[in-house]
């Protein structure tokens, strides 16, 4: 969340979704980082921005009934801009909305990513 009360969502291109989405910046936990590590790395690499202060959201299951995956969603604020380091096959933009426009999107279907979805939820309901 930026001063501004406004979330950062990314408008990425998925091959394997056919198209653009919207989603929250995220990514793979690489050997041997944290949970923690790994949000404070994506965002700096895909949103350009660093965050002093974290807060835990949601942790949750992708899909329990195959894969041992767990995502770890936070709220990151004091906010200050940072070179990205995308990956060279990213093709994305950073948007900022207010919650209630991000919602809108995640009401129309428009935000269809579960991450996402529940992110912003969680978001909006625990208040911060």
């Amino acid at each position: 969340m930026n001063d501004n009360n406004e979330v950062c969502l990314l408008r990425q291109y998925r091959h394997a979704a056919g198209g653009w989405i919207w989603e929250l910046p995220a990514g793979l936990i690489e050997a041997g980082e944290q949970p923690l590590q790994c949000a404070q790395r994506e965002l700096q690499e895909e949103a350009g921005i660093e965050a002093r202060d974290w807060k835990p959201l949601v942790s949750f299951w992708s899909t329990p009934g195959f894969c041992t995956e767990r995502l770890h969603v936070y709220c990151a604020s004091g906010l200050s801009e940072v070179p990205p380091q995308r990956d060279i096959d990213e093709v994305l933009e950073v948007h900022w909305l207010s919650i209630s426009e991000a919602l809108a999107l995640c009401d129309s279907g428009e935000i269809s990513d579960a991450k996402t979805l529940l992110g912003l939820y969680s978001l909006y309901r625990k208040g911060t």
